[in-house]
């Protein structure tokens, strides 16, 4: 039998080439997400099952996630927001809806998945930011959500240890429609690529691969680790 992965933010300009991925590899997928004729079509061209739900909506996120076909062994989280404000014009709106999305709903979602991971065992993928780690000006709300991520992630990897394993992806920019505030401008873009030491940046499937491997059964001793896929921005000088 098949094992589930379920992908909320799965029709995303991360989750859907993550779908493709994991459907390739022989994974059943549950997608959620808030539109549902891109998860229809997804869940078509995948052989998946989907549902919708908004992730600030705890109850129908819920429901959603039960909705998802056994035996569930993966769970990716990849719904996420972009607030770029300087501090002076950050409302406490922005910053309550970047917490939702990104933390307090990855939060949940790995709630209501508990039980049909526990049953099975498995792995949850969380997804973070360069910005964390490094900090850039105009990040304080969508910097400060992203680090309750990676706050979560450890804090449910040393508690759902030793079956349940809980990773988080940091990227750096990557070209998906969230982040088009920032690359739809050519210039900007490339100025953007030309500080991180690759050159480029991130394609959505770069980070679709990064995701894919850590649930999978290859990734069966990393647990706990924020893994930076991001071009060599974090650690890395190549100029003086």
């Amino acid at each position: 039998m098949a094992r589930t992965a379920i992908l909320i933010g799965g029709a995303g300009g991360i989750g859907r080439p993550l779908a493709l991925r994991l459907a390739a590899q022989g994974w059943r997928l549950h997608l959620i997400g808030r539109t549902a004729a891109k998860l229809e079509a997804l869940a078509a061209e995948t052989g998946g099952t989907w549902a919708q739900a908004d992730v600030r909506d705890t109850s129908a996120l819920a429901a959603a996630v039960a909705a998802a076909p056994g035996p569930v062994w993966a769970l990716a989280y990849a719904a996420g927001t972009i607030t770029l404000k300087p501090l002076a014009r950050i409302t406490p709106d922005d910053a309550r809806a970047d917490f939702e999305v990104n933390a307090l709903g990855a939060m949940a979602a790995v709630q209501a998945a508990l039980p049909a991971l526990k049953a099975e065992g498995g792995s949850v993928v969380l997804f973070s930011s360069v910005a964390v780690g490094q900090g850039f000006a105009n990040h304080a709300s969508i910097a400060m959500a992203k680090g309750a991520v990676e706050g979560l992630t450890r804090a449910l990897a040393a508690e759902l240890a030793p079956k349940i394993r809980v990773n988080c992806i940091a990227p750096s920019l990557t070209e998906t429609p969230l982040a088009a505030v920032l690359t739809a401008n050519p210039q900007m873009a490339s100025a953007i690529a030309g500080l991180h030491p690759l050159q480029r940046l991130g394609a959505p499937d770069d980070i679709a691969a990064a995701a894919a491997f850590l649930l999978s059964d290859e990734a069966g001793w990393i647990s706990g680790q924020i893994l930076g896929v991001d071009g060599g921005r974090s650690s890395l000088r190549t100029k003086g």
